[in-house]
């Protein structure tokens, strides 16, 4: 058995050799016949820097046709007959098959593919470089309560939108970080709240005296970071007192209003006002003036001044 054991160790051996023989020939004959590659294919760089999008040419003998394309919503060509195009051809430069990009802009980040034809041959071969551009965070947005009564809830936001990687939030009391288990620090080891760090939300379920202070946040990715301005929260007692006088007092009022508007009623402060007993209205016509010369009825007497109309 031990004899068999050695055999078969010395078999994987001369096979993991021999492996090893046939990968290097293959890739001597690939680096003879001529091939594309790059030195990085996923560059990541942040915004406003430079950027090499790398393409090298094993064999570069011969005459040979380079293009450039980006890949994102479509392609579009980069580099087409020995020209670099659209927006990188003011702010780039063609180095021998690769490509020097002066000053990237969030609006870069895409894949990049390199082609290459040798005239003579044909087609050559191709290479990807994915380049990713970080953005730096902006200042966020930040909304904390002025004062909130004791046992409440609050709700604490800070958001920026701007960032690339998206950024992720901490947030800060009396310049103090909060982390994120308060029973992990003594001075929050009262405080009964969760952050979340992906969406910059700071919740406290029930809000005490110990939560007073100034609060910030701060936003950050690899690219950088960048913070609110510090503003205060207060936290009141409500006063039980108060607010039960408060409400006698109103009940009280309106007894009174109450009590006043019948006694009014009852002495007859809102009663209509009657005509005066034996007083009868006129019943003459309105537009017919009767006009006696002596107050003894004499048909002889009477005349009118209007005509009748009939």
């Amino acid at each position: 058995r031990p004899r068999a054991a050695a055999f078969k160790m010395a078999g994987v051996h001369w096979a993991s050799m021999l492996l090893g023989v046939v990968l290097l020939l293959a890739e001597s004959y690939q680096i003879l016949a001529g091939s594309v590659i790059t030195d990085n294919a996923n560059p990541v760089v942040n915004e406003f820097s430079g950027v090499l999008l790398s393409c090298i040419i094993t064999d570069p003998n011969g005459e040979l046709r380079i293009e450039w394309k980006k890949l994102n919503a479509g392609t579009h060509l980069v580099y087409f007959e020995n020209k670099l195009r659209g927006d990188l051809a003011d702010r780039a430069e063609f180095r021998g098959g690769s490509i020097y990009i002066y000053n990237v802009t969030r609006k870069d980040t895409a894949v990049y593919r390199c082609e290459v034809v040798r005239k003579e041959k044909g087609y050559l071969g191709d290479v990807a470089v994915n380049l990713t551009v970080q953005v730096k965070p902006i200042t966020p947005k930040c909304a904390v309560p002025k004062s909130v009564p004791v046992g409440k809830t609050a709700v604490l936001s800070c958001n920026e939108p701007e960032g690339y990687p998206p950024s992720t939030y901490t947030w800060y009391r009396n310049g103090d970080i909060l982390p994120g288990d308060p029973k992990s620090n003594p001075k929050f080891l009262n405080s009964s709240y969760k952050i979340d760090s992906n969406t910059g939300t700071l919740r406290f379920s029930v809000i005490s005296k110990l939560d007073i202070g100034e609060y910030y946040c701060v936003a950050e990715n690899n690219a950088g970071h960048a913070k609110c301005e510090p503003q205060r929260m207060e936290v009141y007692d409500i006063n039980i007192a108060a607010i039960i006088g408060g409400v006698l007092v109103v009940i009280i009022v309106l007894m009174i209003i109450t009590i006043v508007i019948r006694l009014a009623y009852k002495r007859g402060y809102f009663a209509k006002k009657r005509p005066p007993k034996g007083y009868q209205a006129s019943s003459k016509a309105d537009d017919v003036d009767y006009v006696r010369s002596d107050p003894v009825d004499n048909e002889g007497d009477f005349r009118h001044k209007s005509s009748f109309v009939i």
